[in-house]
């Protein structure tokens, strides 16, 4: 083989490496609005504080709510931009919360992403989607989360936020030692909260509000 052969095939198997792994960059994760407002809705404070730590890591301001009534109140009056929806819930359950806001011309646009650790609402979910966007099942991380939202930015569902702001903010309300020890995973019954007596199934009625 003569000299030029062999430079020209070094430098062939040089630049295949730089292009496989060189030049090989993370694909950016899509994020919605630098302070967009997120309702996280679960009657367990564990599922709240974790959720709420990592959306508010990752620029989001957060609403949370223990109840599929007080879940109602909320988003009726702040319109938040992202609701995440656990399916058991004390008294109303997750499924007639989501009925409720679907059928309510003031909340019926806003996304919502179903969260449970309970296997029989989770299939039920998947076997009729009943007008939610998402689902997430427990144990859940950040990884999770950020998924979800980017998915539905990529789906036009939330406005993509611009690539110079910010990728996080402070949580003013919690110090330094609160924040380190809330957990960075959700675990279904992280503290056991009220479980509904009523049934989580909901009503085969509901519309579908998006394909």
């Amino acid at each position: 083989m003569d000299l030029h052969a062999l430079m020209t095939g070094i430098g062939f198997f040089k630049s295949l490496r730089n292009s496989t792994y060189g030049e090989q960059r993370p694909r950016q994760r899509l994020q919605a609005t630098l302070g967009a407002r997120m309702l996280v809705v679960d009657d367990s404070p564990t599922i709240c504080a974790v959720l709420g730590k990592m959306l508010g890591q990752e620029g989001y301001a957060v609403l949370k709510a223990g109840d599929g009534e007080s879940a109602l109140e909320l988003a009726r009056r702040e319109q938040p931009t992202l609701i995440f929806l656990d399916v058991v819930l004390p008294g109303m359950n997750g499924f007639a919360v989501l009925r409720a806001l679907r059928h309510d011309p003031g909340t019926r646009h806003i996304p919502i992403v179903m969260i449970s650790g309970n296997q029989q609402a989770t299939e039920q979910f998947y076997v009729q989607r009943f007008g939610a966007d998402d689902f997430m099942k427990k144990p859940f991380g950040r990884d999770e989360v950020t998924t979800q939202i980017g998915k539905l930015v990529a789906a036009g569902r939330l406005v993509v936020r611009q690539p110079s702001a910010p990728v996080s903010v402070s949580l003013p309300e919690l110090s330094p030692l609160a924040l380190d020890a809330i957990p960075d995973i959700a675990m279904p019954d992280a503290d056991q909260p009220h479980m509904a007596t009523t049934s989580i199934l909901p009503e085969p009625s509901l519309q579908l509000a998006h394909g």
